[in-house]
């Protein structure tokens, strides 16, 4: 039954279609299931707190039915994606139309491609990160797969991590500066392995040139070739696509905003950081939304043991808890004075009991 909850997440590429078929209210069925339906059935539905058992874990990993359900996404976004370059392209679309597509779109690419994107960017597989590369270029985010693996999970709930948020800071100050911060992270990160590897920064090593050519080959290769159907220059694709991205990556970012808010690893007397433990994540173990997002709000474990599939990770009882899945965090951290109402006094009893030392 488990195995057949994770291709829930191909409800939010359907409810797009159907919609844009349907016309009319329906365009918003996808934002109405996202945003009000599943934090409804995250309420109404028990906790997922069940672990795999020890003995079976390594059984799980290696079960190739998990995999192929990302892999399987991975073909399904594309498909889908093009469908919104064909329907931008060709459709005369009001204003409000377009903008409960582009909308939607991005809650496709970004909600669920990024999140199988995150999944696959860890493994070692080569397979599994070139699926992972094609999902991030389809938002523009190519330096996500840099940064994350080898900036973010190293300084996690540290100051050095632009994509942890600290106490009191609005998701709007932390999206400025995880953006900016982040790209900026990942040419110096790749800078540093090119040079370790004896290559050149201007070279076809670079990962970081192709992450900015591919993205724009990939949305002007389908740009010409709608141009070239429609007999005029298609505008539409490229602003569409650039949209949609700046709303797909801004999703990933609320998501490492509510993951890590007001986390802090201690500096050890050697000036190093702790360990990373289940203690400096934010987990949430509700059922609905964690078969949609692949588990990825069991991100406690995930930080702890980044080796482990989705289909693997624990609940940590220990870990600080959020009230909600992400669907209805993400709404809350997108209003600051109700997240700040809501997960302020959260974290500074959740730190209380962990007798650390509060900075104010």
């Amino acid at each position: 039954m488990k195995k057949i909850g994770f291709f829930s997440a191909l409800i939010l590429p359907s409810l797009l279609f159907f919609g844009m078929q349907w016309g009319g209210p329906f365009q918003w069925m996808i934002h109405v299931f996202v945003f009000l339906l599943v934090p409804l059935m995250d309420y109404l539905i028990q906790k997922d707190t069940a672990n795999v058992p020890a003995a079976e874990v390594s059984e799980s990993m290696k079960t190739y039915f998990y995999k192929l359900i990302t892999f399987v996404w991975v073909y399904v976004q594309l498909v889908v994606l093009i469908w919104g370059f064909y329907v931008v392209s060709t459709q005369e679309l009001s204003l409000i139309s377009w903008l409960a597509f582009a909308t939607g779109m991005a809650l496709v690419t970004g909600g669920i491609g990024i999140t199988v994107a995150h999944e696959l960017g860890h493994r070692s597989e080569k397979i599994e990160q070139t699926y992972s590369k094609i999902l991030l270029m389809t938002v523009c985010y190519m330096h996500f797969f840099i940064e994350h693996n080898r900036g973010h999970h190293v300084r996690v709930a540290t100051p050095e991590d632009p994509a942890t948020s600290r106490k009191g800071e609005t998701f709007y100050a932390f999206w400025w500066r995880s953006v900016t911060q982040g790209y900026l992270s990942s040419w110096h990160l790749e800078a540093e392995r090119l040079k370790k590897k004896g290559h050149g920064f201007w070279s076809l090593s670079n990962q970081m040139i192709w992450f900015q050519i591919l993205p724009l080959g990939f949305v002007s290769s389908f740009s010409v070739v709608f141009s070239y159907l429609e007999g005029r220059f298609v505008w539409e694709v490229p602003v569409f696509f650039l949209f949609q991205s700046i709303l797909g990556f801004s999703l990933l970012e609320l998501v490492n905003y509510l993951e890590h808010y007001g986390m802090e690893r201690k500096r050890l007397p050697s000036g190093l950081y702790e360990k990373v433990t289940p203690l400096h994540s934010w987990n949430a173990s509700q059922l609905v939304s964690n078969f949609l997002l692949f588990q990825l709000q069991r991100h406690s474990d995930h930080h702890a043991a980044a080796h482990k599939r989705y289909q693997v990770l624990d609940h940590h009882e220990t870990s600080p808890q959020l009230p909600a899945g992400y669907s209805a965090m993400i709404i809350l951290a997108c209003i600051p004075p109700l997240w700040f109402a809501v997960m302020d006094p959260l974290l500074t009893r959740w730190q209380k009991t962990q007798k650390f030392d509060l900075v104010e």
